[in-house]
Protein backbone atom coordinates (compact mmCIF):
# COMPACT_ATOMS: atom_id res chain seq x y z
CA UNK A 1 0.00 0.00 0.00
CA UNK A 2 1.30 3.36 -1.09
CA UNK A 3 1.48 6.20 1.18
CA UNK A 4 -1.56 8.30 1.15
CA UNK A 5 -1.24 11.87 -1.23
CA UNK A 6 -1.76 14.85 1.47
CA UNK A 7 -2.47 18.03 -0.27
CA UNK A 8 -0.78 21.15 1.87
CA UNK A 9 -2.14 24.67 1.24
CA UNK A 10 0.76 27.53 0.71
CA UNK A 11 0.60 31.15 0.01
CA UNK A 12 2.03 33.57 -2.26
CA UNK A 13 5.25 35.63 -1.10
CA UNK A 14 7.83 37.91 -2.40
CA UNK A 15 10.96 35.92 -1.84
CA UNK A 16 14.51 36.10 -2.58
CA UNK A 17 16.58 33.06 -3.66
CA UNK A 18 20.11 32.84 -4.93
CA UNK A 19 20.06 35.76 -7.62
CA UNK A 20 15.93 35.78 -7.47
CA UNK A 21 13.25 38.48 -5.97
CA UNK A 22 10.08 37.38 -6.96
CA UNK A 23 6.88 35.89 -6.13
CA UNK A 24 6.77 32.68 -4.65
CA UNK A 25 4.48 30.00 -3.43
CA UNK A 26 5.90 29.46 -0.18
CA UNK A 27 5.18 26.91 2.76
CA UNK A 28 7.59 26.59 5.80
CA UNK A 29 9.45 22.95 5.88
CA UNK A 30 8.29 21.83 8.78
CA UNK A 31 4.80 20.72 7.34
CA UNK A 32 5.88 18.57 4.52
CA UNK A 33 8.33 17.23 7.12
CA UNK A 34 5.29 16.45 9.80
CA UNK A 35 3.84 14.71 6.92
CA UNK A 36 6.47 12.39 5.87
CA UNK A 37 6.92 11.70 9.37
CA UNK A 38 3.60 10.90 9.97
CA UNK A 39 3.70 8.04 7.04
CA UNK A 40 2.39 10.57 4.00
CA UNK A 41 3.56 11.93 1.01
CA UNK A 42 3.37 15.66 0.69
CA UNK A 43 2.53 17.65 -2.11
CA UNK A 44 2.10 21.34 -2.20
CA UNK A 45 -0.97 23.44 -3.24
CA UNK A 46 -0.40 26.93 -4.31
CA UNK A 47 -3.69 29.35 -4.57
CA UNK A 48 -5.54 28.81 -7.61
CA UNK A 49 -8.90 29.35 -9.35
CA UNK A 50 -11.71 28.20 -6.74
CA UNK A 51 -13.51 26.64 -9.64
CA UNK A 52 -10.41 23.68 -9.91
CA UNK A 53 -11.10 23.19 -5.86
CA UNK A 54 -13.15 20.32 -6.23
CA UNK A 55 -10.56 18.96 -9.27
CA UNK A 56 -7.54 19.08 -7.00
CA UNK A 57 -9.14 17.71 -4.37
CA UNK A 58 -10.15 14.84 -6.20
CA UNK A 59 -6.52 13.65 -6.61
CA UNK A 60 -6.01 13.71 -3.09
CA UNK A 61 -6.06 11.04 -0.13
CA UNK A 62 -6.17 14.40 2.58
CA UNK A 63 -5.83 17.94 2.52
CA UNK A 64 -4.28 19.94 5.12
CA UNK A 65 -4.88 23.99 5.13
CA UNK A 66 -1.85 25.38 6.84
CA UNK A 67 -1.42 28.74 9.15
CA UNK A 68 -0.43 31.94 8.19
CA UNK A 69 -2.89 35.62 7.45
CA UNK A 70 -5.64 36.36 9.56
CA UNK A 71 -9.17 35.96 7.76
CA UNK A 72 -10.81 38.52 5.83
CA UNK A 73 -13.38 39.44 8.47
CA UNK A 74 -15.94 40.33 5.68
CA UNK A 75 -16.01 36.77 5.67
CA UNK A 76 -17.80 36.27 8.59
CA UNK A 77 -19.45 39.28 8.44
CA UNK A 78 -17.59 41.70 10.96
CA UNK A 79 -15.93 44.66 10.18
CA UNK A 80 -12.27 44.83 10.56
CA UNK A 81 -10.72 45.59 14.17
CA UNK A 82 -7.14 47.71 13.98
CA UNK A 83 -5.66 44.41 15.08
CA UNK A 84 -6.28 42.10 12.28
CA UNK A 85 -3.89 41.73 9.37
CA UNK A 86 -4.19 42.79 6.03
CA UNK A 87 -6.53 40.19 4.06
CA UNK A 88 -5.48 37.84 2.35
CA UNK A 89 -8.30 37.49 -0.09
CA UNK A 90 -7.48 35.04 -3.24
CA UNK A 91 -5.96 33.06 -0.12
CA UNK A 92 -9.18 32.89 1.82
CA UNK A 93 -11.15 32.15 -1.77
CA UNK A 94 -8.83 29.47 -2.67
CA UNK A 95 -8.87 27.57 0.72
CA UNK A 96 -12.44 27.92 0.93
CA UNK A 97 -13.34 26.59 -1.75
CA UNK A 98 -10.99 23.24 -0.86
CA UNK A 99 -12.64 23.24 2.61
CA UNK A 100 -15.67 23.14 0.42
CA UNK A 101 -14.87 20.68 -1.84
CA UNK A 102 -12.92 18.15 0.74
CA UNK A 103 -16.23 18.01 2.93
CA UNK A 104 -18.51 17.02 0.32
CA UNK A 105 -15.90 14.21 -1.04
CA UNK A 106 -15.39 13.43 2.70
CA UNK A 107 -11.76 14.08 2.17
CA UNK A 108 -9.92 13.74 5.85
CA UNK A 109 -9.18 17.19 6.97
CA UNK A 110 -7.12 18.66 9.00
CA UNK A 111 -6.81 22.35 9.61
CA UNK A 112 -3.76 24.19 11.42
CA UNK A 113 -3.88 27.59 13.48
CA UNK A 114 -5.46 30.23 10.29
CA UNK A 115 -6.78 26.32 8.97
CA UNK A 116 -8.79 25.86 11.92
CA UNK A 117 -10.03 29.65 11.47
CA UNK A 118 -11.14 28.87 7.96
CA UNK A 119 -12.73 26.16 8.53
CA UNK A 120 -14.94 27.69 11.35
CA UNK A 121 -16.06 30.15 9.18
CA UNK A 122 -16.50 27.97 6.24
CA UNK A 123 -19.39 26.44 8.35
CA UNK A 124 -20.84 29.45 9.44
CA UNK A 125 -18.81 30.77 12.64
CA UNK A 126 -17.16 33.80 13.77
CA UNK A 127 -13.32 34.61 15.09
CA UNK A 128 -12.44 36.97 18.11
CA UNK A 129 -10.36 39.24 16.47
CA UNK A 130 -7.66 39.74 18.89
CA UNK A 131 -6.92 37.89 22.08
CA UNK A 132 -3.97 38.45 24.72
CA UNK A 133 -1.29 35.45 25.50
CA UNK A 134 -1.27 32.99 22.80
CA UNK A 135 2.21 35.26 21.29
CA UNK A 136 5.18 34.75 23.36
CA UNK A 137 6.82 37.44 20.90
CA UNK A 138 6.46 38.33 16.95
CA UNK A 139 8.22 35.66 15.03
CA UNK A 140 8.59 33.89 18.19
CA UNK A 141 6.41 30.43 19.01
CA UNK A 142 5.20 30.19 22.23
CA UNK A 143 4.16 26.65 24.48
CA UNK A 144 0.72 26.31 26.70
CA UNK A 145 -1.20 23.55 28.05
CA UNK A 146 -4.11 22.44 25.86
CA UNK A 147 -6.85 19.88 27.59
CA UNK A 148 -8.79 17.49 25.25
CA UNK A 149 -12.89 17.29 25.48
CA UNK A 150 -13.19 13.44 26.57
CA UNK A 151 -15.11 11.60 23.92
CA UNK A 152 -13.82 13.69 20.93
CA UNK A 153 -11.72 12.38 18.34
CA UNK A 154 -9.10 14.80 19.42
CA UNK A 155 -9.29 13.18 22.63
CA UNK A 156 -8.59 9.74 20.89
CA UNK A 157 -5.53 10.74 19.48
CA UNK A 158 -3.82 13.03 22.15
CA UNK A 159 -5.83 11.63 25.48
CA UNK A 160 -3.71 13.78 28.16
CA UNK A 161 -3.03 17.36 28.63
CA UNK A 162 -0.51 18.39 26.46
CA UNK A 163 1.98 21.49 25.86
CA UNK A 164 1.29 22.66 22.54
CA UNK A 165 3.54 24.62 20.23
CA UNK A 166 1.38 28.13 19.79
CA UNK A 167 1.42 31.49 17.83
CA UNK A 168 -1.64 33.00 17.07
CA UNK A 169 -4.29 35.99 18.35
CA UNK A 170 -7.21 35.22 16.98
CA UNK A 171 -9.66 32.41 17.84
CA UNK A 172 -12.70 30.54 17.51
CA UNK A 173 -15.56 32.79 18.25
CA UNK A 174 -19.21 31.19 17.66
CA UNK A 175 -18.80 27.79 16.15
CA UNK A 176 -19.89 26.76 12.52
CA UNK A 177 -22.41 24.41 12.10
CA UNK A 178 -21.75 20.81 13.04
CA UNK A 179 -18.39 21.52 15.14
CA UNK A 180 -18.09 20.74 18.14
CA UNK A 181 -15.30 22.28 20.41
CA UNK A 182 -12.61 19.30 21.00
CA UNK A 183 -9.78 21.40 23.22
CA UNK A 184 -9.44 24.06 25.67
CA UNK A 185 -6.66 26.35 26.63
CA UNK A 186 -6.28 27.22 30.32
CA UNK A 187 -8.04 30.97 29.59
CA UNK A 188 -11.02 28.89 27.68
CA UNK A 189 -9.94 29.33 23.97
CA UNK A 190 -11.42 26.66 22.04
CA UNK A 191 -8.35 25.06 20.60
CA UNK A 192 -9.81 22.47 18.87
CA UNK A 193 -12.52 21.67 16.85
CA UNK A 194 -14.06 18.71 14.63
CA UNK A 195 -16.73 17.27 12.83
CA UNK A 196 -18.30 14.37 14.03
CA UNK A 197 -18.54 10.92 13.01
CA UNK A 198 -18.22 10.18 9.75
CA UNK A 199 -16.53 12.79 8.85
CA UNK A 200 -12.99 12.97 9.29
CA UNK A 201 -12.34 16.91 9.75
CA UNK A 202 -10.57 18.20 12.92
CA UNK A 203 -8.87 21.80 13.66
CA UNK A 204 -6.13 22.58 15.80
CA UNK A 205 -5.43 26.21 17.16
CA UNK A 206 -1.52 25.21 17.41
CA UNK A 207 1.22 24.21 15.22
CA UNK A 208 1.78 20.59 15.49
CA UNK A 209 4.73 21.14 12.62
CA UNK A 210 6.78 23.50 15.04
CA UNK A 211 6.80 20.60 17.62
CA UNK A 212 7.51 16.77 18.25
CA UNK A 213 4.20 15.46 18.55
CA UNK A 214 2.86 13.84 15.10
CA UNK A 215 -0.38 12.11 16.63
CA UNK A 216 -2.48 14.87 15.09
CA UNK A 217 -1.24 14.49 11.56
CA UNK A 218 -0.60 11.03 12.12
CA UNK A 219 -4.36 10.99 13.03
CA UNK A 220 -5.11 12.39 9.58
CA UNK A 221 -2.57 10.74 7.26
CA UNK A 222 -4.08 6.98 8.42
CA UNK A 223 -7.76 8.44 7.83
CA UNK A 224 -6.46 9.55 4.32
CA UNK A 225 -4.94 5.54 4.40
CA UNK A 226 -8.17 3.77 5.35
CA UNK A 227 -10.31 5.97 2.96
CA UNK A 228 -8.17 4.81 0.35
CA UNK A 229 -8.78 1.18 1.48
CA UNK A 230 -12.75 1.33 1.22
Amino acid sequence: MSEPLIGVTTYLDRARWGVWDMEAALLPAPYPRLVRESGGLAVLLPPDRPAVAATVVARLDGLVVAGGADVEPVRYGAEPDPRTGPPARARDSWELALIDAALAAGIPLLGICRGMQLLNVALGGTLVQHLDGHVEAVGVIGRHKVEPVPGTRYASLVPETAEVPTYHHQAVDRLGAGLAASAHAEDGTVEAVELAAPAWALGVQWHPEMGEDTRVMRGLVQAAAARGRT
